[in-house]
């Protein structure tokens, strides 16, 4: 059995796996966007768990779209109303 101490990941895994949240919530620039998907193209640890955010936040996206009731969608605009006619 090796007990070695897993390596350090490089700073490019560091990075990739830092602004995972930012680039699936669209908040990188694109020059960032690029250097993230080339870094991820090429690295198998670091797109493994992109994936599994990515599929994460889609599954999430579809199962959580509750629609308001119409009444209270009523009274929220009456409130509204009431208050830009004060």
């Amino acid at each position: 059995m090796d007990d070695a101490a897993p390596s350090p990941l490089s700073p490019p895994c560091k990075d990739a796996l830092h602004e995972l949240y930012h680039l699936l919530s669209g908040e990188v620039d694109d020059a960032k966007r690029a250097q993230i998907a080339e870094h991820l193209d090429e690295c198998a640890p670091c797109a493994e768990p992109y994936d599994f955010y990515a599929e994460l936040r889609r599954c999430v996206q579809e199962q959580c779209q509750d629609i308001a009731p119409p009444e209270l969608l009523a009274r929220i605009q009456a409130a509204i109303d009431h208050e830009s006619n004060a």
